[in-house]
């Protein structure tokens, strides 16, 4: 997308999440009367699985729906301007017969993804699990007549893995979706609906159904407000919903503003905390809340045939360090193809990444951002009285790091446990690295503990 900041409603010409969006100066959407849950006090169960969030560190994002029979991405209904009626004929060709669930989960633990987020319903109000509030769904409309969230569900379950349902608020099909959004266009929708159904009875009505028949829910991943920042979305209500129904599932926002009561985390798509290179985050990083980063693996989130950019392990290998380096968890995201296979090389990719994970996974698992702020050179995570510095650019023999506020008891690489020269002083610490063809050399600095 492209790296630059605007001050007005502009499109952008990338498919992916988002591509309408209205924006303040500098990049930042600005926020809207929106009330959300007021005097929340998250429960135990709550804020245990805040901290399990933050300990699992890495996920598998899910973009499938029906629109990648035209193998085009997840927003090929409004690139291409198709009607509600040319739409509907899309899910007949929806069959996706090698879908297998064991095989998606025993990927993701392969990767060393600990939990999945998976599109339960996106922009196009399609829903991929089996709705009683409206046929508009995978059971009803296609002849594959099953429902892949539950196998999926289950399978997670057995294996141990959370899911996640991402869940658009936004719906492109719906008619009570009413005023239209900045994304609308004449698609043969009615110019009238009732926007208060919509939510209380449409939407809230399908979020309970999904927090009701799968089992439990590790989180709810809203997406699409960005759509009609101004509007009155029922915050409120959804929140408290959610949260009755199961006080342990998390809720994330896409929506790039400050977080809001009675929301879990904050998430920023395409970028770490803070950054903005996509042109929609908010700069404003929560202290109170878990973080998340979502990504992914070639240029697109849902299916494309044309889209052959691949990031190599490598690069993968670094996104993720950087995000833990920020307190943050990667989400990462495939598109699997409408049969239901996964491509192989999505596939290649994560199983390769899921091997550095074996080597240098408690550099990453149940660690938080280190001493030290991410720099050019890298980043440090830490782990009771373990600080990982995480050298990804970094040429010269020796290392200056700033100080830190522990003494440093001894150094050595985590590849093979060989110790690291090190002198510490009042203006830092400075490590000798070696020159090396890692793509992260990690330096274990093992200090005093502070507690």
């Amino acid at each position: 997308m492209p790296k630059r900041s605007v001050a007005k409603r502009r499109t952008i010409n990338v498919p992916g999440l988002l591509l309408f969006l209205t924006l303040a100066v500098g990049g930042v959407l600005a926020d809207g009367p929106v009330v959300a849950q007021t005097n929340y006090e998250p429960s135990a169960e709550g804020l245990q699985a805040r901290r399990a969030f933050q300990d699992a560190k890495f996920g598998m994002f899910i973009h499938w729906g029906v629109y990648t029979v035209l193998g085009d991405g997840e927003w090929v209904f409004h690139n291409r301007k198709l009607t509600v009626d040319e739409y509907n004929r899309l899910p007949l060709f929806f069959d996706p017969e090698k879908f297998d669930a064991k095989d998606w989960v025993t990927l993701a633990k392969a990767a060393g993804m600990k939990y999945i987020t998976i599109t339960a319903r996106h922009h196009d109000g399609f829903a991929m699990f089996d709705s009683k509030v409206s046929d508009w769904n995978i059971v009803q409309r296609t002849p594959y007549k099953r429902d892949p969230l539950k196998m999926l569900a289950e399978e997670c379950h057995r294996q141990g893995i959370k899911l996640f349902f991402y869940y658009s608020q936004l719906d492109w099909h719906n008619p009570d979706y009413y005023p239209h959004g900045a994304t609308s266009w004449e698609n043969g929708r009615p110019d009238h609906g009732d926007w208060n159904s919509y939510l209380d009875n449409y939407m809230d009505s399908q979020l309970s159904e999904l927090l009701s028949n799968y089992g439990p829910i590790a989180g709810i991943w809203f997406d699409g407000m960005w759509d009609k920042p101004e509007a009155d979305w029922h915050l409120a209500t959804t929140y408290a919903l959610i949260h009755r129904l199961q006080p342990a599932t998390l809720i994330i926002p896409n929506h790039h503003q400050r977080p809001k009561p009675g929301e879990d985390v904050q998430t920023f798509e395409r970028d770490l905390p803070g950054q903005n290179s996509a042109g929609f985050n908010a700069t404003y990083v929560t202290k109170q809340l878990p973080l998340e980063s979502c990504d992914t693996i070639n240029d697109s989130w849902g299916f494309n045939i044309a889209d052959s950019k691949y990031k190599s392990p490598a690069e993968l290998e670094r996104r993720l360090v950087q995000a833990a380096g920020s307190d943050a968890n990667l989400l990462l995201n495939i598109g699997p193809m409408p049969n239901g296979e996964i491509q192989q090389e999505f596939a290649t990719r994560l199983l390769a990444v899921g091997q550095w994970l074996l080597k240098y996974g408690d550099s990453i698992y149940g660690t938080r951002g280190g001493p030290i702020a991410p720099d050019e050179w890298g980043v440090t995570t830490q782990k009771q009285n373990k600080i990982y510095v995480h050298v990804l650019n970094w040429g010269a023999p020796l290392l200056a790091l700033p100080p830190i506020a522990t003494k440093v008891l001894e150094a050595h690489f985590m590849a093979d446990a060989s110790p690291v020269n090190f002198t510490q002083s009042a203006d830092g610490v400075i490590v000798k690295v070696p020159k090396s063809d890692e793509t992260d050399r990690i330096i274990i600095l093992t200090v005093t503990r502070t507690h």
